[in-house]
């Protein structure tokens, strides 16, 4: 009989924009045997702001060098001027 196995993998962490958002891409593996059957993928993105407490040990290093203060604080400036500007509409 045919063995099934799944497991997941982070096989792309990218940094964007200049507040440095980090997208994580997850993909899960089907395998046959050995043989992979299929794969789909999960995405979802850390913000400056964001707990890092549930996320892997990379993407929590890549969080410690690229989510400085001074990208924190012009990341949180961003987001008080959107509000600003939502409650003037």
């Amino acid at each position: 009989m045919a063995t099934l196995t799944e497991r997941t993998e982070q096989d792309k962490i990218e940094i964007v924009s200049a507040h440095k958002f980090i997208q994580v891409r997850t993909a899960t593996v089907i395998e046959r045997d050995g043989v992979e059957i299929s794969r789909s993928f999960s995405r979802h993105v850390v913000a400056p702001d964001a707990d890092i407490t549930g996320e892997s040990s990379e993407v929590q290093a890549i969080a410690a060098a690229v989510h400085t203060d001074e990208v924190k604080a012009a990341y949180a400036a961003h987001v008080a001027a959107q509000s600003e500007g939502m409650s003037n509409e």
